[in-house]
């Protein structure tokens, strides 16, 4: 706990921070919090953490467990539990101390936000369901998410508001059902196209042999989620196969972190090493070397994108003599977007050019995809900077994609002659190779 806290961001890495700031400004993240956390003493830090992101323009959405407060209600009343975690069946009598924990939690929950400034709101923007017979066996008041109202989170988010979300959730007849936070907590995150799904726990992260795996791709958690021999605490596992979901329905990151570390939320985020265990979906798999085959959809973006400049027109030819040069971007087996990589003499310096999307795909963050694989391609290849040369996209690619401001100086002699006979006049852009980290939290 302690070597954890030594890790925990400190304020001096603002400028840490600021270089994410324009990644994540106006995505949405979901955060679960366990019950223990909630109640433990780190958590109006949490919630602290939490206004920061508000003030850097990310959109919260937070939803809460309610375990421990469950257990305790439990013990005051002597009354014994059907379930805890909103799994197994929910009796009549748990069902009822269930709702009395969520209130608890939730008012809790409330007062630490609007101490720390946050505009909140409870909503009744899911709907459940009852999970109903499960092997035979009748679950009564346990219900999973049958739909989430995501126009009215998304109004919310817009208006500044923090929507807390509860496991009491209400049917179409208005019945109250008991759902599993970590379930809830993906299904927001599918519904809402959040770019992160955040659990944060009393364990230090997803363990394999006692070594918590900072950086876990996708397809290697299902693997160890279908090892009988892999040993799991459940409530890990309850949040490791909801981010194998989150991550199947396109949501990009999942985390699972120790909670009661300060500034632990934070420095899951921003810092390039984190604090818990991250999931990353297989970004790049959609992205792969042109082949010959694809010459003329390669011409075909190319000409799209002449016509409004902002590629320079390439003809037929000249797609089939630099096709090795492109990577693409596919989908249902159709080229929906593409980029170039050239080296510059001495290989050491390399340019990245042609990046365009079909206008169907703007704003799904192929473009940004596209670029970062190049970056990691460049590398790779040995490269210490890359180059990009652009009319009309300076602010993606300063804002979304890290690159500077360079000057034509920083081009080779026979590049700038050819740049100066285009009559382009285009930004000269640069990126070190050597910011660029193994993995972005």
């Amino acid at each position: 706990m302690s070597s954890q806290r030594e890790r925990a961001m400190k304020p001096t890495d603002l400028r840490g921070i600021l270089r994410y700031v324009p990644m994540f400004r106006d995505h949405v993240f979901v955060i679960a919090v366990d019950g223990s956390i909630i109640s433990h003493e780190n958590f109006p830090n949490i919630v602290t953490d939490i206004a920061v992101l508000r003030s850097l323009s990310i959109k919260v959405v937070l939803v809460h467990g309610i375990g421990q407060q469950l257990v305790g209600l439990a013990g005051e009343h002597n009354i014994a539990l059907s379930d805890i975690q909103g799994e197994g069946p929910t009796d009549a009598a748990t069902m009822s101390l269930a709702r009395e924990a969520s209130a608890l939690v939730s008012q809790s929950v409330l007062e630490n936000l609007s101490q720390a400034g946050l505009r909140c709101a409870i909503t009744n923007a899911v709907r459940s369901t009852k999970i109903g017979r499960i092997r035979g066996r009748d679950h009564l008041f346990t219900g999973k998410v049958e739909k989430v109202d995501a126009a009215i989170l998304k109004s919310m988010l817009a208006q500044d508001i923090l929507p807390l979300v509860t496991p009491i959730v209400c049917d179409r007849e208005g019945q109250s059902l008991r759902v599993n936070s970590d379930h809830l907590a993906m299904e927001l995150a599918v519904a809402l196209g959040a770019s992160k799904l955040i659990y944060l726990t009393p364990f230090s992260g997803l363990q394999v042999d006692g070594v918590v795996q900072l950086n876990l791709p996708e397809d290697e958690l299902k693997k160890l989620l279908n090892d009988k021999t892999a040993k799991l605490d459940p409530r890990i596992r309850s949040k490791a196969v909801q981010a194998a979901k989150a991550l199947d329905e396109d949501v990009p990151r999942a985390h699972i972190l120790d909670g009661r570390v300060f500034g632990g939320l934070l420095t899951e985020i921003f810092d390039k090493v984190g604090l818990g265990t991250m999931v990353h979906a297989n970004d790049y798999d959609r992205i792969r070397q042109a082949k010959k085959k694809d010459a003329q959809a390669l011409y075909n973006l190319a000409k799209h994108g002449a016509k409004t400049e902002a590629l320079v027109s390439r003809t037929r030819q000249q797609i089939d003599q630099t096709y090795g040069e492109f990577f693409v971007y596919e989908i249902d087996d159709s080229i929906i977007g593409c980029a170039a990589l050239r080296p510059y003499p001495g290989g050491k310096v390399m340019e990245l050019g042609a990046v365009y999307v079909q206008p169907f795909y703007h704003g799904r963050g192929v473009g940004r995809k596209l670029v970062e694989f190049a970056k990691r391609r460049a590398k790779q290849l040995g490269a210490k900077k890359l180059m990009a040369l652009t009319t009309q996209t300076q602010g993606f690619f300063q804002s979304a994609c890290g690159f500077t401001a360079a000057t034509l100086a920083d081009l080779p002699a026979e590049r700038r002659q050819a740049l100066k006979a285009s009559g382009r006049n285009s930004q000269v852009l640069a990126f070190s190779l050597s910011r660029l980290s193994d993995s972005v939290r």
